[in-house]
């Protein structure tokens, strides 16, 4: 019987699905990524999340591997050109749990821009300083997507009921929903001209620090940042010296450059002591896509193009 490792929690239904299917499901959730060489030559599939690194090494021991299923979006995991060269297919869910995200980064940003933090923690002990929170509406500020593809029209949509104007930025988008298509598709001079940013990019050489000292000395606007992609566009330390200068007036931040505190060096232990110490940023662990509602989606994504491949039909990677 043809196995597949899946190396993280998913919805049951991804397990006895493949059941169905024919395959023998192998479910360590505690798997250890250092290992994966001594099993994948065995493998007909594995799925993984940002734990398990795909490489070339790696493939180049997978005698027997028809796909490679990631949990999420994120692909700089997988050596894709390695994959592609024997024959592997790769698939990613970004419509699985882009829905989640686009609402997450709709809550930091309303948590932001409405106090909420500090509010919620004042009035918990008997605080009641209304005017030192006051708000500011979303309504008519300008909003900047930099990346249009599954997660950043989300995100455009659930904006549209604050009645912002939207603007976005993409050079390799190609398929646009109707409902979203009337956004504004803009070249990166006009990203630099809104109230808020907002991240919805793969990790590439090109969005690697994206976000540096540099794009946040071209913003005018003295912009709201959203991250909700991947820790390392955003500079970290620019990002700090950004908030500390107002040039940036605040940061909605779900993933860092360094997801694993036990992990810090000094230097870094005091980049995120001073931004975790800031009034106007909110922070959360990487957590945006993580639903009820998205274990299911991505479950039924994965399991949907699964099918495919028993049909012989190709399986294209997605974009976020």
């Amino acid at each position: 019987m043809s196995k597949v490792l899946i190396t993280d929690y998913v919805h049951p239904k991804l397990i006895t699905q493949l059941e169905e299917l024919g395959y023998e499901p192998i479910y360590e959730q505690g798997f250890d990524p250092n290992t994966i060489s001594e099993v994948i030559d065995d493998l007909t599939g594995v799925i993984i999340n940002s734990k398990i690194k795909m490489t070339a090494a790696v493939i180049a021991k997978a005698d027997k591997l028809k796909f490679i299923g990631r949990l999420g979006s994120g692909l700089e995991i997988i050596d894709l050109e390695a994959a592609k060269s024997r024959g592997i297919a790769v698939i990613n869910t970004p419509s699985g749990n882009c829905n989640a995200v686009a609402e997450h980064a709709i809550g930091m940003l309303l948590a932001l821009s409405n106090k909420l933090l500090s509010a919620d923690s004042e009035v918990r002990r008997s605080m009641w300083n209304r005017e030192a929170h006051r708000g500011t509406e979303i309504s008519e500020r300008r909003v900047g997507i930099i990346g249009y593809g599954h997660t950043g029209q989300a995100f455009a949509r659930r904006l549209r009921g604050f009645d912002p104007t939207i603007v976005y930025y993409d050079p390799y988008v190609t398929q646009i929903a109707s409902d979203v298509a009337h956004n504004e598709r803009v070249d990166m001079s006009m990203i630099y001209n809104c109230d808020i940013i907002s991240f919805h990019v793969p990790l590439t050489d090109e969005t690697n620090h994206m976000l540096d000292a540099d794009f946040i000395e071209k913003c005018t606007c003295h912009p709201i940042i959203i991250n909700t992609s991947r820790g390392q566009v955003v500079h970290t330390n620019a990002l700090i010296n950004g908030l500390t200068n107002g040039q940036l007036s605040g940061a909605c931040l779900d993933v860092f450059e360094n997801e694993k505190p036990h992990t810090y060096s000094e230097d870094e232990q005091n980049m995120y002591n001073a931004l975790f110490s800031m009034q106007n940023v909110v922070v959360s662990p990487h957590i945006a896509g993580w639903t009820h509602q998205s274990l299911l989606g991505i479950a039924d994504v994965l399991l949907n193009r699964i099918k495919r491949l028993h049909q012989d039909v190709d399986v294209e990677t997605s974009t976020n």
